[in-house]
């Protein structure tokens, strides 16, 4: 609880003075005269006669006890200081005196600076220098094109259709094109180079807005398979050896093993010359671990001895759950879903949330017996991340964990000349992905509940900054955007809904009456009010249960 309100305190905390403070430094340069700038509303911050609070060059400086929001009060900025004393000893100071166009660079100015913020993030990170994933490829699924086109785990990409490629994202964000067209992708492995052509096979999966999108696919991932062996037959060398489905191989021949790639080299490094090797593995037992050495014999690769990876591997399954009443038991190997391999648990994962709940036919190896499974998966309301609900079909398994971090390099660039365009190259995506989400909100395709409050968002930034740093500094960053793009709407009390006001008394040359402005105040506060309410509702929500929990605690009941 202390980390998680620290974290929010700091993020809210920088987020509103970045804001705050260009809506300053812009009315300070136009000349107008700031009363008071707060951090927080209500009174400030203190014990005894210690207060955050001082007066310097005119304005009040506060830091006030409710951290919600913040504000910079100019003379004149509302109608009803007519008759302030400060209005008639200062009348060029007020923020009425000034030309539209200084009084909409006030009010731009606080979005703008946090929209520039990530700016200055980015280009620090780069400066830095940050682990980003290197376009090498951890695994490759079973029956894909990549398996088809020769492509194997530990191939570098450096080339898509001839352009350069650096980094994962990219080469991810390529394949992920139109479904059917062919890409040229240069490869190198080992001192070995070549470029191999890729069908963009169809791919449904879900966005991150919960909408079903078809997308290209190759069945290549980033991430490395660990040694987690599948046993699909009982009559095969591995099982007679004493593996089983779900083993975790940790050595071969008294040599550690980090992922499918090293195991699979040890195999080919002991050759076929007849024996048997040593192998340890780690098997579930209930709550814990059971370290075993087993003899293999020497056959030189994984599929001569029987073994495959367990990339759908039961480990659990809910009561009364789809996957529960149609028998699925935990330990059973998931093979093909309705005919194709399934190559990772992404790409079944794909299959079943975006399935719209039609009975997949699976089948399964349970202790080396292949059987046929039909399990129609069911709609459910589901955590998706940091505490945001959405409906999903599931089936109601839960699997062990598949892969291992795949290769990193360091992103780092001292240049300034190249570092602050690709900042803002960056800050600009994410800001267009933004508002791509909050248009898809207002036409409905994306659902309210995914509006979270302070509570949310809390909770996003304390489990940001378990992760780490750079982690808390993304969210930062996000929320970042989010709020300038929010404060760009033209609703009344934001910054949009000031502009729209400045920009109609433009147009009429004349203020606006005080009712006028009144109403138009009104209306804004209503909707800021049924907007924090909904946000509000949707984070108490999410964590009702719990929250009766600890009131019933708190009473002794």
């Amino acid at each position: 609880m202390s980390s998680t309100l620290f974290a929010f305190v700091v993020l809210l905390g920088v987020l509103i003075f970045v804001h705050e403070l260009g809506h300053f430094l812009v009315a300070k340069a136009c000349g107008v005269r700031v009363l008071k700038f707060s951090l927080g509303f209500g009174p400030p911050v203190g014990f005894g006669r210690f207060r955050l609070r001082f007066v310097r060059g005119g304005t009040e400086y506060v830091v006030a006890w409710f951290p919600l929001g913040g504000f910079v009060k100019m003379l004149g900025e509302n109608p009803d200081e007519a008759d302030d004393q400060e209005v008639h000893a200062h009348p060029g100071e007020t923020l009425g005196a000034k030309p539209v166009w200084q009084k909409l660079a006030i009010v731009f100015a606080g979005p703008a600076m946090n929209l520039l913020l990530p700016v200055a993030i980015f280009a620090a990170m780069l400066t830095i220098g940050m682990d980003r994933p290197a376009p090498v490829i951890g695994m490759v699924e079973a029956g894909s094109p990549a398996e088809r086109a020769g492509l194997r785990a530990g191939d570098r990409i450096v080339s898509l259709d001839g352009a350069p490629a650096r980094w994962w994202d990219e080469v991810a964000e390529e394949l992920r094109g139109s479904p059917g067209r062919a890409l040229r992708v240069g490869v190198e492995r080992e001192g070995w180079s070549a470029e191999v052509r890729l069908e963009l096979a169809p791919h449904a999966e879900l966005d991150e807005f919960g909408n079903v999108e078809h997308v290209g696919w190759v069945g290549i991932g980033h991430g490395r398979l660990r040694a987690l062996l599948g046993i699909p037959d009982a009559g095969g060398p591995a099982y007679a050896a004493g593996l089983r489905s779900g083993d975790l191989v940790r050595a071969v021949a008294g040599e550690p093993v980090e992922d499918w790639e090293a195991f699979a080299r040890a195999l080919a490094a002991a050759g076929e010359q007849g024996g048997e090797l040593a192998v340890r593995v780690d098997r579930s037992r209930g709550e814990g671990t059971e370290t075993l050495e087993l003899a293999i014999p020497r056959l030189g690769s994984a599929a001569a001895l029987g073994v495959m990876p367990a990339s759908v591997l039961v480990s659990a399954v809910t009561k009364d759950a789809p996957a529960d009443r149609a028998g699925l038991q935990p330990g059973d190997l998931i093979l093909t879903v309705d005919g194709a391999p399934v190559g990772s648990f992404t790409s079944f994962q794909d299959t079943v949330q975006t399935s719209g709940g039609r009975e997949l036919v699976m089948r399964i190896a349970r202790e080396g017996q292949v059987r046929e499974l039909r399990i129609a998966p069911k709609l459910e309301t589901v955590e998706v991340g940091l505490g945001i609900e959405e409906p999903r079909y599931l089936v109601g398994i839960r699997s062990p964990p598949t892969t291992l971090v795949g290769a990193l390099a360091v992103d780092r660039e001292w240049n300034p000349v190249v570092s602050i365009p690709r900042a803002v190259s960056r800050t600009v995506e994410t800001t267009f992905a933004i508002v791509g989400g909050i248009g898809k909100f207002f036409t409905g395709e994306v659902s309210p509940r995914q509006i979270a409050g302070p509570i949310g968002i809390a909770q996003i930034a304390g489990q940001a900054l378990e992760i780490g740093w750079e982690a808390y500094i993304q969210v930062m960053v996000f929320i970042s955007i989010n709020l300038g793009v929010l404060n760009l709407l033209p609703i009344p009390i934001l910054d949009g809904g000031q502009a729209v006001l400045f920009s109609l008394e433009a147009i009429k040359r004349s203020p606006l009456s005080l009712r006028t402005r009144e109403i138009f105040q009104q209306i804004g506060f209503m909707v800021l009010i049924l907007l924090m309410g909904l946000a509000f509702w949707n984070d108490l929500s999410r964590h009702w249960s719990k929250m009766v929990d600890w009131l019933r605690q708190g009473a002794g009941l």
